[in-house]
């Protein structure tokens, strides 16, 4: 018998050799049970999942952890996505999901002290303009070519990912990796705009055709039409507007994610604006020193089209929203949406897709008994102070990045997770589940042409030569943690009543100014910001800037008259396009 028996040596070598093998039966049953549809074949999937099991092996039995916020995209990861990574790598990954606050201050939290809390996050694109200047993230463009070259998926394809050019620094350099990707739209309710009584009430009030409002005049005249004339449809009290205003960081969000330069206050200029961005600072072309927020310094923060648009959201937000929205936070607001008793919303984010197309069955009243959107999304309108040629709305980007003070070979092994998670084996069946879009090819599946019906537009939308005007947060913003958090406590302030829009604005202009110059200064003693930290303007009265290239001055005129376009005719321009 004893010579059937095999050495420990030996089997230790049968074992080893057999892992490679359970490692492509666990690839071959997540392709067939998982990872369809895919842009690539079968044979296609499992080459690519071949060297994701061949990159791994040094990392096998390593435990990671990553972070990001909480949207059905990163659900997907977190329960789905970890547990195929492990089967197929032998790299077991902690995919802990928080509030996109929390992940912010996270992502601060390691900067600063150089502990390593998490070993990747999904953070907003929003950050380049601090991950570029601190040099504290790695620079992925540098990372490929030298300590992630081994583990660099010859498949990633970046030409294909949408969002590349939003997480590209100054310096040309790469410095994130999208992973999820949704626009900032106007939402709909088509069913109730097409309805001929409504059509003919709303024209001979306001003398134009119910459709898809072109500015805030045309979005004002809605929500009074819905919310004080026609009150009831099917006997629900119904609302012209949704919004939320809870005094917490995401009602920051609400007002960097370019609602100012929705009403007009930034410069012209895409993805931001120059010299003026979407926050209001100020950073002339050319260079990578910001130079104020405040309009006695160049800036827009508080002139006179960031103060009509923050005076309009707490207007709108009291005059034609559902009782109580005024105490939501972005988290809430989707779920009151789906109740069905709201018309239109201004600034909705297309990441809430997903649970606006369940079924009645789970409580959504926004979609027919074949669960086909009885809403529509469409481009957001915009002020009377914008002009063409500026930015039209935002886009969120939330993208993988990897801190310096992670050590290399933990950061290689979340690197992997991160493009595994993004592969184009996995990228259309994340799609699908999340609709957070991040590849041309994913979007362009035809499985999305079959399923575009049922999405309310958003296919169409992304597949447009519109979805560049959407953009993030820009390099002028030069440390994104603590800028953002003046914001919410500051628009909280309107909403509490404390303080008018004006007031408020200065309040938060003048602390932005007083945080840049701190940066101003450790920049200038010790290269904090590698030389493109701020570098504020001496003040000079509003007048002097409005007539030199500042913020715009007051218009006599805030509500031009009212302008729609219909969306079907919208949709067609989309796809001749």
């Amino acid at each position: 018998m004893r010579k059937y028996l095999l050495s420990a040596a030996a089997v230790c070598a049968v074992v080893a050799g057999s892992i490679g093998y359970a490692d492509e039966m666990a690839a071959k049953k997540w392709i067939d049970e998982e990872f369809q549809p895919s842009v690539l074949t079968k044979d296609e999937q499992l080459s690519e999942m071949q060297w994701f099991i061949k990159a791994a092996e040094p990392y096998k039995g390593m435990e990671i952890n990553v972070l990001s916020e909480g949207i059905p995209t990163h659900s997907y990861e977190s329960e789905v996505l970890t547990k195929a990574f492990e089967e197929i790598t032998g790299i077991k990954v902690n995919h802990q999901i928080l509030g996109e606050g929390e992940v912010v201050q996270a992502v601060q939290t390691q900067m600063q002290t150089k502990r390593n809390l998490y070993d990747g996050y999904v953070n907003d694109s929003d950050l380049i303009g601090t991950h570029s200047r601190l040099q504290l993230a790695y620079n992925l463009t540098d990372m490929m070519a030298g300590d992630f070259k081994d583990v660099t998926n010859p498949g990633l394809d970046l030409g294909d990912f949408m969002g590349t050019q939003f997480t590209t620094g100054p310096d040309g350099d790469l410095y994130q990796l999208p992973d999820q990707q949704f626009a900032n739209l106007y939402w709909f309710r088509k069913d109730w705009f097409d309805r001929e009584d409504l059509q003919a009430a709303f024209k001979e009030k306001y003398g134009y055709d119910l459709g898809v409002p072109v500015n805030w005049s045309a979005y004002e005249d809605i929500a009074e039409f819905f919310s004080e004339q026609v009150k009831e449809i099917d006997g629900t009290a119904i609302y012209g507007h949704m919004d939320y205003g809870k005094r917490a960081p995401d009602l920051g969000w609400r007002m960097t994610d370019a609602w100012l330069s929705m009403a007009g206050a930034g410069s012209k200029g895409e993805p931001n604006g120059v010299p003026i961005d979407e926050w209001g600072i100020r950073m002339e072309a050319g260079t990578c020193n910001p130079q104020g927020a405040s309009v006695s310094r160049g800036g827009a923060a508080n002139g006179p089209a960031a103060v009509y648009a923050i005076r309009k959201w707490d207007e709108w937000l009291r005059k034609y929203a559902p009782p109580g929205a005024a105490s939501y936070d972005f988290y809430q607001s989707l779920p009151a949406l789906a109740q069905g008793n709201v018309a239109q919303q201004i600034f909705w984010y297309t990441a809430f897709t997903a649970d606006m197309v369940k079924p009645q069955s789970e409580g959504n009243n926004t979609v027919d008994a074949e669960g086909t959107p009885l809403w529509r999304m469409a481009p957001s309108p915009h002020g009377p102070y914008w002009e063409k040629g500026q930015k039209v709305g935002y886009q969120d980007v939330g993208s993988w990045t990897f801190l310096k003070s992670t050590p290399v070979d933990r950061a290689q092994a979340a690197w992997l997770y991160a493009q595994f998670v993004v592969s184009k084996t996995v990228d259309v069946k994340k799609s699908h589940v999340g609709l957070t879009f991040i590849r041309d090819s994913s979007i362009n599946h035809e499985s999305f042409s079959e399923r575009a019906p049922k999405l309310g537009g958003l296919v169409e939308f992304y597949r447009s030569p519109d979805r560049v005007a959407w953009s993030p947060t820009g390099v002028n913003v030069p440390d994104y943690p603590k800028l953002a958090q003046i914001w919410w406590q500051q628009i909280g302030d309107v909403n509490s009543g404390a303080f008018t829009p004006q007031e408020a604005m200065n309040r938060l202009a003048e602390e932005m100014d007083i945080t840049m110059a701190r940066m101003q200064r450790a920049d200038e003693q010790a290269g904090v910001y590698g030389g493109c930290g701020p570098r504020l303007n001496e003040e000079k009265d509003a007048e002097w800037w409005y007539a030199n290239g500042g913020a715009k001055p007051p218009l006599e005129n805030e509500k031009p008259a009212g302008q729609t376009v219909n969306y079907d005719e919208l949709v067609a321009r989309w796809a001749t396009q």
